[in-house]
């Protein structure tokens, strides 16, 4: 079996990726037009490119379909229950930073703090009769996070795009989401509870700790390794 390697199939995760093994002496390369998703490993024999959505790939590698990965932190941990057991952190590749964070409207002046969140929860759902509504693609990091700070009376409402736009839309009274520079938070009203960083990540290569290594994998990975300086 070649070792399958899965890197995000488009966007700047898969130009970064890209980058990233040409800096350390491997070319990948898709195959065709951007819509096809066959790609080509240069550099180190024995090795397939297999371009998925990075959503996709915490997924394939718990499942054994690909034996390495690059994905976010965020989606590793969003996507896979118990992800210790299932993938392996190798390395961190430097880009990709950002912050998964829970967000409230501006003019929530006396709301800074998850405490303080937790009560404004409690009033919401007393004067209107339902739950305060967060918006969020993460509900397993925000579920857990909001759980470990003692946040209850408050509704997931899933959001798979502009998420920040929710709360305009009358559809969430806040939100959590991943940001980098916060500027689209700024653009929308919305302000990060003081200790609302629920989790930093960055892209990194990962490896899959499902049964599927047999000889050929174990020897295109040792190769791989030696070529990008891991040892």
């Amino acid at each position: 079996m070649s070792l399958k390697l899965g890197v995000p199939s488009k966007g700047r995760l898969m130009e970064k990726t890209f980058a990233w093994f040409q800096d350390h002496g491997v070319t990948l390369s898709r195959v065709g037009n951007d819509r096809e998703y066959a790609g080509h490993v240069s550099g180190v024999d024995g090795v397939e490119l297999v371009l998925l959505a990075a959503a996709e790939i915490p997924r394939e590698l718990a499942a054994g379909r690909i034996h390495l990965g690059v994905t976010g932190i965020d989606m590793v941990r969003e996507k896979l229950a118990f992800w210790e057991n299932r993938v392996a952190e190798i390395e961190p590749l430097g880009f990709g930073e950002a912050d998964l964070v829970i967000a409230v409207p501006d003019f929530w002046a006396d709301v800074t703090t998850l405490d303080d969140l937790d009560q404004t929860a409690t009033a919401f759902r007393a004067t209107h009769g339902h739950r305060l509504r967060i918006a969020t693609k993460y509900h397993r990091l925000i579920r857990d996070f909001l759980r470990e700070n003692g946040v209850s009376d408050y509704q997931l409402v899933d959001s798979q795009g502009a998420t920040e736009g929710t709360v305009k839309n009358l559809t969430a009274e806040a939100i959590a989401d991943i940001t980098s520079t916060g500027a689209t938070l700024t653009a929308n009203h919305l302000r990060i509870l003081e200790d609302g960083l629920v989790l930093s990540s960055l892209a990194v290569l990962y490896k899959t700790r499902a049964e599927v290594w047999d000889d050929a994998a174990r020897v295109s990975w040792d190769a791989l390794k030696a070529q990008i300086g891991l040892g």
